[in-house]
């Protein structure tokens, strides 16, 4: 028999009728993988609406009780995303660390942090979503407070974790706050040069830094797993007949990515706000395709990206067995293109579309500035 690790766990996923549970059911299984845990057990079920107390209920977690005690597990994973209290009752009726979908994807984020900014994105995400939890974890003192046997280290220890976590909060904003206006230093100076600046975007693990190496012939991480790359990473590349652009590759996204992390990440996610093109890219040959463009565009508009002209790749080709092209709209403009950036089958078709976009988007610079000295 294997030696425990502590990282055995029981996933937890219930339907509640909205579209896309099974596609999210095996997200939550390649989160636990990337997070290094060894799935056990998983337990499904169906309901209305999550139970107040527990989320599942008291007959799933009884379920989930059996599971451990059948697979020996130490840690229950939720796809979904808990209240404190109902973690505390969970953690309190099965004897174990539970933990819910926004609390794996935080623990990704911290082990694949490599930059200085990335990291202390990471940690102000971490601690603002623990300082929500840990307000609501004390609430019978905050109703109590002054009570017999309650003047004591619990109420003042509450107190002191408010302030401490407060403090490293405001440090670490102030932190990136700094960097972010060096960021803006590089942004202005691009601007007064008149280079492009095209992001990379897209779900989690469909490609991006993959397209991003095979373009600007750069070595960025790349791996066949989610969240491989956190922190944004730039590089010139040149578009014949057009000059310099400058290409970044960013943050995957994912469905129910946590608010803390996408408030954090703020400062990394500006070069796409700022982009004058947006590269969307699709795993082709994912079922859950449209669902994830859709999850895609609505972080766009979240982070106020969604006016941003962009174009789709549909990458993997060579999985799915098409074959590479474009397709145009109505008006002629390029708006998808089909490719493999493993293979490099369709490449040249991403250059052509840079080509025509720079093309169009320098003559209407042009036309601005010269209608504004009429």
């Amino acid at each position: 028999m294997s030696e425990k690790t502590g990282n055995e766990a029981v996933l937890v996923a219930l339907d509640f009728g909205e579209p896309g549970f099974l596609e999210s059911l095996e997200e939550l299984r390649e989160l636990a993988s990337s997070a290094k845990a060894k799935v056990l057990a998983t337990v499904t079920g169906r309901r209305a609406f999550p139970d107040s107390a527990t989320f599942a209920g008291s007959g799933k977690v009884e379920e989930v009780a059996a599971a451990l005690a059948e697979t020996g597990a130490s840690l229950v994973v939720f796809n979904h995303e808990l209240s404190a209290a109902q973690q505390r009752n969970l953690e309190n009726r099965l004897k174990c660390r539970v933990i819910d979908r926004t609390s794996l994807i935080l623990d990704i984020f911290s082990q694949r942090a490599k930059s200085f900014e990335g990291k202390l994105q990471v940690e102000l995400a971490q601690l603002e979503h623990l300082s929500t939890r840990l307000i609501r974890g004390w609430t019978h003192l905050e109703r109590q407070k002054g009570g017999i046997g309650l003047r004591g280290p619990g109420e003042t220890q509450l107190e002191t974790d408010r302030r401490l976590i407060g403090k490293r909060v405001k440090l670490l904003k102030e932190r990136l706050k700094k960097l972010r206006q060096q960021r803006e230093v590089q942004r202005r100076s691009r601007v007064r040069g008149h280079v492009t600046s095209v992001s990379i975007v897209g779900y989690t693990n469909a490609g991006k830094s993959t397209l991003f190496n095979a373009l600007t012939r750069s070595d960025a991480y790349a791996a066949n797993q989610l969240f491989a790359t956190l922190d944004t990473t730039s590089r010139r590349m040149f578009v014949p007949n057009c000059g310099q652009v400058v290409l970044s590759d960013t943050v995957g996204f994912i469905r129910q990515l946590p608010h803390t992390l996408v408030a954090s990440f703020c400062a990394t996610l500006e070069e796409t706000i700022h982009a004058d093109l947006l590269l969307h890219v699709v795993d082709s040959s994912n079922p859950a395709r449209d669902e994830q463009i859709r999850e895609v565009n609505h972080v766009l508009a979240e982070i106020g990206a969604d006016n941003v002209p962009q174009i789709l790749v549909y990458n993997k080709i060579d999985i799915n067995g098409q074959s590479a092209g474009l397709d145009r709209d109505e008006y002629g403009k390029i708006e998808k293109v089909r490719l493999s950036a493993r293979t490099g089958e369709g490449l040249d078709l991403v250059r052509q579309c840079l080509g025509e976009f720079l093309g169009a988007h320098h003559d209407f610079e042009a036309g601005r500035l010269a209608a504004a000295f009429i």
